[in-house]
């Protein structure tokens, strides 16, 4: 998965505008707030832990208008505690949006 959000990007530029050292804050504040809830998702081992972490990862991406993690949250909201797949497309979009500095 590439990491492609428009959005995503374009509400941090419009929140940091020209400060490079607060886009970087707030692209910082975002992948920790992302890797924190990937962890609850990994961690969890019921559906009520699963769905609540899933729902603060939904909440997150709308935060910023990230699409593509709004989409991936909501998967992880219809499925099952642990699911693999839902992680690894997580852990990849965190990956990618880690690597891309925007």
């Amino acid at each position: 998965m590439l990491y492609e959000n428009g959005s995503l990007d374009a509400t941090l530029a419009a929140a940091a505008g020209e400060d490079a050292v607060l886009m970087a804050e707030l692209r910082s504040a975002f992948a920790e707030s992302l890797e924190r809830q990937i962890d609850l998702l990994k961690r969890s081992r019921c559906d009520g832990n699963w769905v609540m972490a899933a729902q603060r990862l939904k909440g997150l991406a709308a935060s910023f208008h990230a699409d593509e993690l709004i989409s991936l949250a909501e998967k992880a909201i219809e499925t099952v505690p642990g699911d693999r797949a839902v992680i690894r497309s997580l852990e990849a979009f965190y990956k990618d949006f880690t690597t891309n500095k925007g």
